[in-house]
């Protein structure tokens, strides 16, 4: 028991940052971890007096805070915009001082698709904004560990979660358009690179992305739809049927985070439902959907929709 009297969780006394926690997955992912009994810093751009330029006033830094504490952690909200250097190294000078340590770094940074535009060759896609997805999408992953892992390396154990859309296979193929590809490709790629570089400090380097991800945005921006009536999107797109709330992927990360023996993985780019099958949890539902093996076997080989043996 903790001093307050509370059961202790798998990740009592981690500490925790998850950058990028506004909403869909990193929120997801921080609030796990807070029921597992972590501290988590979570950090974005969207505060209660700020909106970034996603637009989404109604989900804020402070709202995930809020959650992880009432999940059974403490969260910590630190509005950062991670692609200013000087505000990352702040951050990170706040953790060493405030706990003196890092257990775990999750770079879920993100917030390009208002600037993707879908459907267009490169030399079609406006410049500036292809260049403000890479620096969403990978230039903030870069800041971010750089100013981080000096923190994370200075005790055995520590984990690096690089977050990202697609599985290393399903990345092989072009992930229209020229920026989205880059964008989404560049976090296994560092992946790659960290798990060189990590190990002789005890320390390990994992990718980590959703499947079909029934994000806030997906549900009422994309399908119109609510996560009590998500099903109906399904008339849209049948394919829909495959898709996960952030839970699921949240639920991976909490895994992988109490997982003694994660160096095993080192260097992977994994999935919540290739994970699923390994750690045995499942999404909210007790289904344990495995996207992407879905989207490569059924919907790109043009079968029609159907999950089962996949969820």
């Amino acid at each position: 028991m903790t001093e307050a009297g509370s059961p202790q969780g798998p990740l009592t006394g981690k500490i925790a940052l998850v950058a990028g926690a506004t909403r869909g997955a990193g929120r997801a992912m921080a609030v796990e971890l807070g029921r597992g009994g972590a501290t988590v810093y979570v950090t974005g751009r969207t505060t209660r007096e700020h909106v970034s330029e996603v637009g989404r006033a109604t989900e804020t830094i402070e709202e995930t805070a809020e959650l992880v504490t009432a999940a059974g952690g403490a969260g910590i909200a630190v509005p950062t915009d991670h692609l200013d250097p000087a505000a990352v190294r702040a951050l990170t000078e706040r953790i060493d001082r405030e706990q003196g340590r890092l257990d775990l770094l999750v770079n879920d940074l993100w917030g390009g698709d208002v600037h993707v535009e879908w459907g267009k060759k490169m030399w079609e896609h406006d410049l500036e904004k292809g260049l403000r997805v890479l620096r969403l999408g990978v230039e903030s992953h870069i800041v971010t560990s750089r100013y981080a892992l000096p923190l994370l390396i200075r005790r055995p154990g520590g984990l690096l979660v690089e977050v990202t859309d697609g599985t290393e296979e399903f990345n092989r193929r072009y992930r229209e358009p020229f920026y989205y590809d880059l964008a989404k490709s560049g976090p296994i790629r560092m992946t790659k690179g960290l798990a060189t570089e990590l190990p002789e400090y005890g320390c390990t380097a994992v990718c980590l992305t959703p499947g079909w991800l029934r994000s806030e945005a997906m549900l009422d921006t994309h399908f119109k739809v609510t996560e009590e009536n998500w099903r109906a999107g399904c008339e849209q797109n049948p394919h829909f049927a495959i898709s996960e709330t952030p839970v699921f992927v949240g639920r991976a990360l909490a895994a992988l985070a109490a997982d003694p023996d994660v160096a095993r993985f080192n260097g992977q780019a994994l999935s919540s439902g290739g994970l699923a099958k390994v750690y045995g949890f499942t999404d909210v539902d007790g289904s344990a959907p495995d996207a992407w093996r879905y989207i490569t076997e059924v919907e790109q080989e043009g079968k029609p929709a159907d999950t089962s043996g996949y969820r």
